[in-house]
């Protein structure tokens, strides 16, 4: 595929590498209008460019990685040079129905929501699409499969999957910092550490994923009878750690909601 990210900000810059790396066959081009701030992209084979719609018309597939407030200016200046494409949003909190009315049904709109984990090939990616735009969705969701796991949901979903897959991210990684500074706390140096509970928590999830269990059948295999693991547990859960979390992702998607 001919693939066109506009946008090279954080998230548009990890899908180019993350599909440089982990596909074969895709020629992608990246556009910013700072290109320096892009350039190392081009030691992977990505084509940068600073006109978002310079070589567009050869695109088979153009994913939007831009700010919402940005989305009009664009499409308006990109759908005179599109017919027949694919456009996959990774814009948040913009709908399907906005998309499709500016769109003027001339191109095939799909959502997307991937997470920056999509550079190393271990994105959690939601695709929605209305009825009619469902199979030239698949291309997208086998591109996305190819770097992490990829997931069609109900597009009522789409701000929910933005809190718990990206925003996510963020508080994973809270999490792993939150067990270094304990780590450092009961005698490790940092960079141990964090050795430790970066590979503990990796470890945890491929363990989950390919157990395919519910978390607590998983947290049964490691807890004994009057152990260290279980007061442990209970003490966090004494001081909320589990209702802080759901607490945390219920205050994001309210404020995507609010916009």
């Amino acid at each position: 595929m001919n693939i066109h990210i506009i946008g090279g900000g954080n998230l548009g810059a990890a899908i180019a590498k993350g599909l440089a790396q982990f596909t074969t066959g895709n020629n992608i081009t990246v556009t910013r209008r700072n290109t320096h701030l892009i350039e190392s992209l081009k030691g992977q084979g990505i084509n940068v460019q600073a006109n978002n719609t310079a070589g567009i018309e050869m695109a088979d597939l153009v994913i939007l990685a831009i700010k919402p407030w940005q989305t009009d200016a664009v499409l308006d200046e990109i759908l005179p040079h599109l017919n027949g494409k694919i456009i996959a949003s990774a814009v948040s909190g913009v709908t399907l129905q906005h998309l499709n009315q500016r769109a003027g049904g001339s191109n095939a709109i799909i959502r997307i929501m991937p997470n920056i984990a999509v550079e190393f090939g271990a994105s959690a990616t939601c695709v929605s699409a209305l009825p009619q735009d469902m199979e030239k969705a698949q291309p997208v969701v086998a591109l996305f499969n190819q770097v992490g796991t990829a997931v069609i949901i109900d597009e009522k979903l789409m701000d929910a999957a933005t809190v718990l897959g990206a925003c996510g991210t963020a508080f994973a990684l809270r999490y792993i910092r939150a067990s270094m500074q304990a780590g450092i706390e009961i005698g490790f140096d940092a960079k141990t550490a964090l050795a430790i509970a970066a590979q503990t928590a990796l470890g945890a999830t491929e363990m989950l994923l390919k157990e395919q269990a519910h978390p607590e059948q998983l947290i049964d295999k490691v807890t004994t009878p009057q152990g260290c693991t279980i007061v442990g547990l209970n003490e966090m859960e004494h001081e909320g750690f589990s209702s802080s979390l759901i607490k945390g992702i219920k205050t994001s998607l309210r404020k995507i909601k609010e916009g």
